[in-house]
């Protein structure tokens, strides 16, 4: 049986191409955004385009991977740095002047993790986000998120890059039948390092990711500051329990049945729990990483200009995408929660939002989670260094 999340997961293309068909074509489109397939229900857009005071070209075009869409960015920024080649337009100033790459999109899906890169490269502009009237319903940690200096490093006083439109995290999956039988099910980080799991776990191939659960196992923040001989040890015990690595394919594994368990996202596993009953997922009970995605404008966009006190049409989105009801369509629909949800009494949500706590995880669990912080570049190198020679030395 075919359930309502998997479908719209797999039609969601499709649908967002036959719903932009009878639109103008893309080069007269009044808003143009690029998206993450699969993370803005079309129902959504349908109930944007009816809001809308007139009739207006819409032009959602979904991308696969975050990484499809970060590439976008760096893209139209070299494109804006090209010299003009034809002689003629270089001798005529104006015509030279604030050139604008082709097909520049007014919003693009940001994951965090790019957001501190896509920063210090400038390839974003900072939003006024402060100005929109649901701004206010976020809650302080989305909020302070995508408050940056200009290195991309967090700063209260800094400005905001991002408008956080939908959150998942970090979980545990695992094919029931293997733990039925080990008498045994997985609550927490620790399980990871359980001896009867040894060859049987798949990770991710995140040096961020994995250190972060390593730390948190030894009851530590997922954002170690330490990167000592005690998580050095601990990591290259995980480590030797690993079968597989992969940032894209780490499910496919547990679902042949090579490996028993599974570090991974939310917004992957979900899916899998739609449509195969051999696999259960968890939130270790510890907390967990949170992730986001965001509404980024990119550098090479115009400045959005406001015409007196109404909101432009990019700031209709965003603010749209806050709004109550919604928030709630958006991860009744989706396969990753809006913030907004977090502000809102839980007996008040749709019963399939509430009882799915792989999609929202408890509030004690919430309190006791965190986003992963951007790391400087002596961080980041340290990180990569610890990540190597774990590897390295096992496996050699």
């Amino acid at each position: 049986m075919i359930k309502r999340r998997s479908l719209l997961a797999g039609a969601g293309a499709l649908a967002l191409a036959q719903l932009l068909a009878g639109c103008n074509s893309r080069s007269n489109a009044a808003l143009r955004v690029r998206l993450l397939d699969g993370s803005v229900p079309v129902q959504l857009l349908r109930a944007f385009q009816r809001d809308l005071e007139q009739q207006l070209a819409l032009d959602f075009l979904p991308q696969p991977q975050l990484s499809d869409l970060y590439d976008l960015l760096q893209t139209w920024k070299q494109a804006e740095a090209e010299p003009v080649r034809s002689g003629w337009r270089e001798r005529i100033p104006f015509l030279n002047s604030n050139r604008q790459p082709d097909n520049v999109a007014d919003l693009v899906t940001l994951g965090d993790y790019w957001l501190a890169s896509a920063i210090r490269q400038e390839l974003i502009q900072p939003l006024e986000l402060e100005t929109l009237p649901e701004w206010e319903k976020l809650p302080d940690r989305w909020q302070a998120l995508v408050r940056r200096d200009r290195q991309g490093q967090l700063n209260p006083e800094g400005e905001l890059w991002a408008a956080p439109y939908r959150w998942g995290s970090a979980v545990i999956a695992y094919r029931i039948e293997e733990f039925e039988e080990l008498g045994w099910t997985p609550t927490d980080w620790q399980d990871l390092w359980r001896p009867e799991l040894k060859g049987h776990v798949s990770l991710l191939d995140s040096p961020t990711a994995v250190i972060g659960v390593t730390s948190k196992k030894l009851g530590q923040s997922f954002n170690p500051t330490d990167l000592g001989e005690q998580l050095q040890a601990e990591l290259q015990a995980l480590h030797q329990q690993s079968k597989f690595y992969s940032s894209d394919n780490y499910l496919q594994p547990l679902l042949l049945g090579d490996t028993w368990i599974a570090l991974g996202w939310s917004t992957d596993v979900l899916p899998v729990l739609e449509r195969d009953r051999r696999i259960a997922a968890i939130v270790p009970e510890s907390g967990t990483i949170l992730t986001a995605d965001a509404w980024v404008r990119p550098a090479a966009a115009e400045p959005v200009t406001r015409p007196g006190d109404e909101l432009t049409l990019v700031e209709q989105w965003m603010n749209f995408c806050w709004q109550r009801q919604n928030a709630v369509n958006l991860s009744l629909l989706g396969t990753a929660v809006s913030p907004v949800l977090t502000t809102l009494n839980r007996t008040d949500l749709p019963a399939p939002i509430q009882q799915n706590s792989v999609l929202l995880p408890s509030t004690e669990v919430l309190e006791r989670s965190e986003f992963l912080e951007p790391l400087s570049e002596e961080a980041i190198a340290q990180y990569h260094r610890l990540w190597t020679e774990v590897r390295e030395k096992v496996e050699g």
